[in-house]
Order: C-alpha cells, then sequence, then structure tokens
C-alpha cells in the first residue's frame, strides 16, 4: 500500500518590513517662552546614572576634613530647595545580587537646631513600583495610577503636591550634627537580568543652613543572609572618608564647541530653577491671539544647545557648581516645572475650533524647513513620557482640570490634549502644567492650532 508522501510543513507569511520613517514639515512659528527659571537651587545627583560601585554621588558638604576634598562641592543650602536624585544599578558579580542602597544625608553646620520640611516628595523604582510599559499616546489619568518607568510616576506624584507616606513631613537636625533624608534600596535579586533603577524627588524648605549627600552603599546582611539598611554610622563614615564613584560618564562638550559630536553628559551638581513660570501673550497686549484657520504656533519646551528649534533660547538650567566630568548645564530640566497659561482670544468675526498638544518634533537648533520636522511611520525610540495636568472653562462654562499621561516617539505630532470653541470676540485662558519627567528626551513644543473649518 503506497504511504502518503510527508508534507512540507506551512509557512508563517514573513512580517513585512517597517517602512522607513519619512519626514514631515509643519511650516508654522516656533516661539520662544516668556519668562524664566526661579533661582530654586536643585540638588541634582544623575551622574553617575549607571552606579556601579560604592561611594559619593553628588556632595555639597564643605571640603574640610574630608578625605577627598575633590568630591565636596561646599554650597549650603538655606530656604526653598529641591532634591533630585536618579541612578541605576546593575549588578556585575552574579555571586553578589545584595541591594545597593541610596542614602540622602543632611548636616547642620550650625549651633541651633534646624528644620527640614518635606513640602512634595516621592521616590519610586523602575521594578517593582513603575515598569517602563507599553502605553498608548494619551491617556487620562486623574488618579494618578497611569505611569511608565520610574520618573514618570514620581512626576505625577509631585505634580499633584503629594508627599509620598514614606517621607515625614519634617526633620530636626541638632547643632552639627547629621539627619538621613533618604536611605532606600534599588533591589536586583530577583531580577533578571539583575538591573533596577530609582527616581527621587523632593520639595523641602529649610528654616537655616544645611549641607546635603548622595550616597551608595551596597546592603548588610544579617547571618540569616537578609538584608540591612546601612547605619547612619556607616553613610558619615562613607561622607567623610570615602571618594567619588567611579565608572564615570561620558565626560561633556565644551559648551563653546561649535562643530562635532555634542555630549551633553549627565548632572552632578546644584542647578538654578526649580519651576518656569510663563504667561504666554502677543507682543504689548494681556491677550494670546489665536492662529488663523489651519494654521499653528508652538512654544518650546526644555529646549537646549543644538536643540532650540530656531528660538535661540536656551532652556537649561545653568549649573552653580558641579563636577568637572559632569554636564555643563541641567539638560533636560528634569524635575523642572513648567506653569504656563495661555489666555487665548478670537479676534475674529467667525467662531473657530482651537486645539492645543504637546508634540515632539525632530531636533534641530534652526529650522531648516521653515516649520517642525516630523516623522511617519513613526521610528521606535520613545522620547516623552509622563503626565501634564491642564486647566481651563470648557464650552459648557465648567471649569475642568484634567491630567494626561502622554507618551511621544521621536518625531510624533501630539494629539489635542484641550478642544476649544471660541465665538468671534471669545477670550478663554488655559493652563498647562507638568514637570520635566526622567527618561525623557528634549525639546517637545506645547502648540496652538486653530483647525479649518
Amino acid at each position: 500500500m503506497a504511504q502518503t508522501p510527508p508534507q512540507p510543513a506551512p509557512q508563517t507569511p514573513a512580517t513585512p518590513p517597517q517602512p522607513a520613517p519619512q519626514e514631515i514639515v509643519q511650516p508654522q512659528e516656533v516661539r520662544s517662552l516668556s519668562g524664566s527659571l526661579d533661582r530654586v537651587p536643585v540638588f541634582n545627583s544623575n551622574s553617575p546614572e549607571l552606579v556601579k560601585e560604592e561611594g559619593i554621588l553628588l556632595s555639597t558638604f564643605s571640603p574640610e576634613g574630608k578625605a577627598d576634598r575633590s568630591a565636596h562641592l561646599n554650597f549650603p543650602f538655606n530656604g526653598r530647595f529641591d532634591m533630585f536624585a536618579h541612578h541605576v544599578y546593575r549588578a556585575d558579580n552574579p555571586e553578589d545580587l545584595r541591594s545597593l542602597y541610596l542614602g540622602v544625608l543632611v548636616y547642620n553646620p550650625g549651633d541651633r537646631p534646624v528644620r527640614v520640611e518635606v513640602l512634595q516628595g516621592a521616590s519610586y523604582l523602575s521594578q517593582p513600583d513603575a515598569p517602563f510599559i507599553t502605553l498608548p499616546p494619551v491617556v487620562d489619568n486623574p488618579q494618578g495610577t497611569v505611569f511608565a518607568g520610574p520618573g514618570s510616576r514620581v512626576m505625577s506624584d509631585v505634580l499633584r503636591g503629594d508627599r509620598e507616606a514614606i517621607f515625614p513631613a519634617q526633620i530636626e537636625i541638632p547643632p552639627r550634627s547629621y539627619q538621613l533624608l533618604m536611605n532606600l534600596p534599588i533591589p536586583v535579586a530577583t531580577l533578571t537580568p539583575p538591573l533596577n533603577g530609582r527616581s527621587t524627588l523632593m520639595r523641602l524648605r529649610s528654616n537655616g543652613s544645611v549641607y546635603l549627600a548622595s550616597l551608595a552603599l551596597r546592603a548588610r546582611q544579617n547571618p540569616d543572609g537578609s538584608e540591612l539598611a546601612p547605619t547612619l554610622t556607616e553613610w558619615t563614615s562613607l561622607l567623610e572618608t570615602g571618594k567619588l564613584a567611579s565608572s564615570r560618564d561620558r565626560t561633556p562638550t565644551p559648551p563653546d564647541q561649535t562643530s562635532g559630536q555634542v555630549i551633553y553628559g549627565r548632572v552632578a551638581g546644584v542647578a538654578e530653577g526649580s519651576r518656569w513660570e510663563a504667561q504666554l501673550t502677543d507682543s504689548g497686549t494681556t491677550d494670546l491671539a489665536i492662529p488663523a484657520p489651519g494654521a499653528a504656533f508652538s512654544y518650546g519646551l526644555a529646549t537646549l544647545l543644538g536643540g532650540r528649534l530656531g528660538t535661540e533660547q536656551n532652556q537649561s538650567a545653568r549649573m552653580l557648581v558641579r563636577y568637572p566630568d559632569t554636564a555643563y548645564q541641567a539638560h533636560g530640566n528634569y524635575g523642572i516645572e513648567y506653569d504656563l497659561t495661555l489666555p487665548l482670544h478670537n479676534p475674529g468675526s467667525q467662531p473657530q475650533t482651537v486645539t492645543i498638544a504637546l508634540e515632539t518634533p525632530i531636533k534641530e537648533d534652526t529650522l531648516s524647513q521653515n516649520g517642525l520636522r516630523f516623522f511617519e511611520p513613526l521610528p521606535t525610540q520613545t522620547f516623552f513620557r509622563g503626565t501634564v495636568r491642564v486647566r481651563y472653562t470648557d464650552d459648557r462654562g465648567l471649569p475642568q482640570t484634567r491630567y494626561v499621561h502622554l507618551v511621544q516617539r521621536r518625531g510624533q505630532q501630539g494629539e489635542p490634549i484641550v478642544t476649544l470653541n471660541l465665538p468671534a470676540g471669545g477670550r478663554r485662558l488655559v493652563q498647562f502644567s507638568f514637570l520635566y519627567p526622567p527618561d525623557s528626551t528634549p525639546p517637545q513644543v506645547l502648540t496652538v492650532r486653530t483647525t479649518q473649518p
């Protein structure tokens, strides 16, 4: 009896290759922001981003009496200041998967007690607190439960004015004494690969001078193998006798270099500016006239050297003190709040529909094609993930406050987050706020567009 010959295995249809991104040009004006950063100092600990060993990450202490004098930048804080830290830890030794602890040490050099208030603050891990999950471009986020990555979650909390329960409302520091403002782990033992990160932002206020330092120590272990957080004594010993954590990030390009590759570097130092507040109006008026039907204009956000989008405005916070091998400016403005007010006015004789959107155009310093450039289809790199807040009066006359989580890839045109119908001669106030989230890449723009009738 003849046998049936073997049949070839069914072939899975080949996935068609993704078409290469093509550029789309939106001819429009890009405007610089009015206003400027405030003068609140920001303790900004982001270098080395990937921490590979124990050591000092950033110290503003006096170098007097310290083993590594170059590790201490001698900058006291007094009054309002922020503390930002964003670090990643990878365990390179598979035999040692202890957590890396991040400690923030505060010192009162004076002869009276100093009180430090924690006005707002949050700190989250990549795993398990805030993994980098895939989200749609626009998701309403009324309760703060939508986030992608620890930076996204931290900025959402602080934007709402929250203080996470792990932080006390205030701490009191006796004269010439240390206190721990933070002592939190980056665990890796259960992760494959053993890699994790932590983002932290605190808004603080002191009634006297204090010094701050961010430090890294591996967990101590009990005899049964369970972990112990480093003690205050161990942290102060590291500060006084330790050195800067090595495995440094790439050295930045000097700001006066005008050719070749630009390396911005990671930030480690004290930056000036916690908040940018601006009333966006036309010159000589208190109104912002909407564009003509079918037209748009944009305002640059987090513009920086090499990415000013034709505005000639560099919004990067300047560094008051820094380590020589770290960023010359706080490029990206991680953790900085933008509070922008748009007093929209329809000066025409016909009603118009106006939209407002956040967008991520292709980075360039000057507008090579008299407008913003975008991609279609989009590449894979995510350049923005975070929550924004909009406040406005809707078409029914009702006040609205919306928190919206946005995810944008490089060169992505934004979907409207506010749509308003303005009658002839009508006015409407829109307030737009967000904290620039870590793990995002500047610049972005805020676009006002009048739709075609």
